[in-house]
């Protein structure tokens, strides 16, 4: 059953509270669902029939009212479902917003709660965004990204590598490495990710035709010596 409308929302999500002892009304005022048991905190839900932009701007208005405000809204379905409501997930807990999702069969499930969140910092993924600074060269991307795409710190190096063997010839990877400062020269040319080398002989690297494309195309993606 394909959800089309906020009705065939409401049904589902007035059981599931209905079933936990609080009385139920829609279209309460500008609200959509309001739940009261006893002299507990009102519980406010906003439907949709998908997540947007605007259901949160909603749902955060309705905090004015009550710190226990819920989305609404049909599980996604199709390719991008578990990346939509993973994501969507991880936006209401930090807007201390609640969700619950009905599925095609009209069953109401709670993924999360209203409440505060404060989210664990991965030191991992920060040394790794740190090391990516420090390897860019200059600020190649300038706030967005070339005319072929994002600058890495990697593709820097492949083109500084690139760049030596234009001039110089084919070339031992330690003697590249020295001149460029690409200590991971000679790997980065073994695994030949872009194509742009090819393996002369033991430990000797050359520029392959489509590495000389490459330093063509991205020619301005390194900072001036």
């Amino acid at each position: 059953m394909e959800i089309s409308s906020e009705s065939a929302l409401y049904a589902p999500i007035k059981a599931l509270f209905e079933r936990q002892g609080y009385a139920v009304k829609g279209e309460v005022g500008a609200v959509d669902v309001v739940a009261r048991r006893g002299d507990e905190p009102v519980v406010i839900v906003e439907l949709k029939v998908r997540f947007s932009l605007s259901l949160f701007h909603q749902a955060v208005a309705r905090l004015a009212l009550s710190d226990l405000v819920y989305l609404g809204v049909p599980r996604p379905t199709g390719r991008s479902a578990k990346r939509a409501l993973r994501d969507n997930l991880a936006l209401c807990r930090r807007l201390g917003l609640g969700l619950i999702c009905v599925d095609a069969r009209g069953r109401a499930e709670v993924l999360c709660d209203p409440g505060p969140y404060a989210p664990r910092k991965s030191k991992a993924r920060q040394a790794r965004l740190l090391r990516e600074f420090d390897r860019l060269r200059g600020d190649p991307n300038d706030g967005g990204a070339t005319r072929h795409g994002i600058v890495t710190g990697y593709r820097q190096d492949a083109l500084a590598c690139a760049l030596h063997l234009a001039g110089q010839g084919p070339c031992k990877g330690s003697v590249v490495a020295q001149a460029t400062g690409v200590k991971a020269a000679t790997r980065l040319m073994a695994d030949n990710h872009y194509g742009w080398f090819e393996r002369v002989s033991i430990g000797i690297y050359g520029l392959t035709e489509a590495g000389r494309w490459g330093l063509a195309d991205w020619d301005g993606s390194l900072p001036e010596a």
